[in-house]
């Protein structure tokens, strides 16, 4: 009986080390039953998840115990959703998003778009789709860091650290990039002064054209300008070819 024990223990302390190297999902839905359930299925599925009913609630566990990935409701009480993306995006801009909301129109896709999700699902959802999303999600961003080629690039006073994902402004502030916005300047780096369609650049940023609508190109290149650009209504760096797609007309140094 006591070699079981021992056995017993020994098991549990695997399990324990084993937990540490999972990826940690946090879900932040104000609904008990569908907290409980993602919890359910997503950790039977081979993910450590964490459960909050708030966007406050969330900010503690991000610093404390930093997620893989947050499956974020946009209909919370007090501080909603969006209002809690950006404050997340202000603190960690690297954290990939999903939206959950019930609320399935094209304009509450571009917003939770702009505010810096990676995708975007209505409910009621299907489980199995929710964890290819998850799924495809995470490989997108393990790409991302593993990206180390070029490591560190500058254009037009810009200096943009890859591997840190960085990206530093010509008066030395640090501009934060959601997941979409580091993708699509990275396609626009790699390929300079060549125009690129929104097919190109979904292909070059490692989106499947079937998960992302022309729009949330659009609508992520303006979040670019914003931060690129003097005016921008007027854009110099990141133009557009009417008909054909984009440009990004700076000369690019790759420095090693």
């Amino acid at each position: 009986m006591l070699a079981s024990l021992t056995v017993a223990k020994d098991s549990i302390e695997l399990t324990n080390k084993e937990v540490i190297h999972m990826q940690h999902i946090l879900v932040v839905d104000d609904d008990p039953q569908i907290r409980e359930m993602l919890q359910d299925y997503l950790g039977g599925h081979g993910f450590r998840v964490s459960i909050v009913a708030s966007g406050e609630e969330m900010l503690q566990i991000v610093r404390k115990d930093p997620p893989d990935l947050i499956l974020l409701d946009l209909n919370l009480p007090g501080v909603d959703g969006l209002s809690c993306a950006r404050k997340l995006r202000a603190e960690n801009g690297d954290i990939p998003i999903i939206m959950l909301t019930g609320r399935d129109t094209e304009v509450d896709r571009i917003v939770g778009l702009e505010v810096g999700a990676d995708d975007y699902v209505g409910k009621p959802f299907n489980l199995r789709e929710l964890l290819a999303r998850i799924n495809a999600v995470l490989r997108r961003t393990h790409k991302n860091k593993q990206n180390s080629e070029p490591t560190r690039v500058s254009f037009l006073g810009w200096e943009f650290m890859v591997d840190a994902r960085r990206l530093v402004s010509p008066e030395g502030e640090k501009v934060p990039l959601t997941n979409t916005e580091f993708s699509l300047l990275m396609a626009f780096i790699e390929h300079p002064q060549r125009v690129l369609s929104r097919d190109q650049l979904l292909e070059y940023s490692r989106r499947r054209p079937d998960e992302v609508f022309d729009r949330a190109v659009d609508y992520s290149i303006m979040q670019l300008r914003r931060k690129l650009e003097l005016d921008a209504k007027n854009p110099q760096i990141l133009k557009t070819e009417r008909g054909a797609g984009y440009i990004f007309t700076a000369e690019v140094t790759v420095h090693s």
